[in-house]
């Protein structure tokens, strides 16, 4: 008997080429206003600060792909006039999964800290969902590459339920309440943004709940927190401020809801048949 195998890619690879096609798509077709040398800037320091810690025993050589995801979401969302606040959100970033965290997990997607640190202590950062255009098929192309890598990590219903809440909840706002047409409803889904942040972020299996049910609930309250912070207190980046605040309640959700810890798989071979010789 001959047994027949493929390889098994580690998930991050999918999502670094995803995020990587939508960061050249951006500077190169739709024009973004951001010079090549604040991409290497942010992407040189996410990776020498991970180099740091693997120096010092504290990550292996394949933390460099988390890393690189890290840095490759700070290029896609944040958006600064000033070279150190681009600096000061890769180093935050990648220095939080050493040094906040419960049980051997890190509290905070790196991204979302690394923003967070770069708007609320320069107040020269911000988030520019505009960028992405008017194009549907933008959006449409970010759902499928979200969702494959979203599948990959068994992690689709976090960020589709998300969606699905605050769709719902603004609907039901701007469009049965206040009389808004559909097209302003729609457009705010639209946005490439909002669907990178969604899928790509709050999707991170490291920072969400072990336990598929426990995510269930996380993103339904992170749905309701977002709509929130935006209906009610008008707050520009609500999404990203959302994961900030809910993240330090993950290790609960944890504790209230057991299952194993995920843990990324490297690559190897899975079985599909045997043939006999």
């Amino acid at each position: 008997m001959q047994e027949i195998t493929l390889p098994q890619t580690d998930a991050r690879w999918y999502q670094i080429g995803f995020q990587s096609a939508f960061l050249l798509f951006g500077t190169l077709v739709l024009g973004w206003q951001q010079e090549w040398w604040r991409l290497v800037l942010i992407i040189a320091t996410c990776l020498s600060v991970q180099v740091f810690f693997i120096w010092r025993g504290l990550q292996n050589l394949q933390s460099f792909r988390s890393a690189l995801i890290t840095a490759l979401g700070l290029c896609l969302l944040l958006r600064t006039s000033e070279w150190w606040v681009l600096v000061l959100a890769g180093a935050v970033a990648i220095s939080s999964k050493f040094f906040i965290k419960i049980n051997g997990k890190h509290i905070f997607n790196p991204a979302n800290i690394g923003i967070v640190a770069a708007i609320f202590f320069t107040g020269k950062a911000w988030i520019s969902p505009g960028q992405w255009g008017s194009d549907t098929l933008y959006p449409i192309s970010i759902l499928i590459a979200g969702f494959i890598v979203c599948y990959k990590v068994k992690r689709a219903q976090t960020g589709f339920i998300f969606l699905g809440i605050l769709f719902a909840l603004e609907f039901a706002k701007r469009y049965l309440f206040l009389g808004w047409p559909m097209d302003l409803v729609l457009h705010r889904f639209s946005s490439g943004s909002l669907l990178v942040y969604a899928l790509f972020m709050i999707t991170d299996p490291m920072t969400t709940p072990n336990h598929k049910l426990a995510r269930m609930v996380w993103a339904t309250i992170l749905a309701l927190l977002t709509f929130i912070l935006s209906a009610r207190y008008q707050i520009y980046e609500a999404p990203v401020w959302a994961l900030f605040l809910l993240s330090p309640f993950t290790p609960l959700f944890d504790k209230l809801f057991q299952a194993n810890k995920f843990e990324w798989k490297q690559n190897t071979k899975v079985k599909l048949y045997e043939t006999q010789k």
